[in-house]
């Protein structure tokens, strides 16, 4: 689900949460700065909407609720739902950032490993996402 309409040729920002209140703020940060925004609130959404969309970035939390159809499953973990998406061909490459409310420390070792680009504890802080976001953006497109 998308949210308002970017201009046209916007880099799309996929952000899984399965907090509202991060979605929306992140959502309309993101919005602001001209990106088109795409939000999933556990991971049977995030990889349909991958497939769908194609983002260019995803933004991930790390803990989910229990799935009703799937309890105690692997998709309360943000770990398995990244190794979810690197096996889809359209999300193998996407870069992935952390948002989390664990201390990075926690987890960052674990996420370097898996190839996470940077770790946020929240609450974010904007400016510091929105310059991670803009490198790894950059980046991106100077090896494509």
């Amino acid at each position: 689900m998308s949210n308002d309409p970017a201009k046209p040729g916007a880099r799309i920002i996929l952000v899984v949460d399965d907090n509202p209140i991060i979605l929306k703020a992140t959502s309309m940060v993101l919005t602001s700065k001209g990106y088109q925004v795409s939000i999933a609130r556990g991971g049977p959404e995030a990889i349909g909407l991958v497939r769908k969309e194609k983002p260019d970035l995803i933004l991930l939390d790390l803990a989910f609720p229990p799935d009703p159809s799937n309890i105690g499953g692997p998709m309360r973990d943000g770990f398995l739902i990244m190794e979810w998406l690197r096996r889809i061909p359209e999300g193998e490459k996407v870069p992935i950032m952390i948002i989390s409310g664990t201390k990075p420390a926690d987890y960052e070792k674990r996420a370097l490993a898996a190839g996470v680009l940077a770790c946020f504890h929240k609450p974010l802080k904007n400016d510091e996402l929105l310059a991670a976001i803009q490198t790894a953006l950059e980046k991106q497109s100077g090896q494509t």
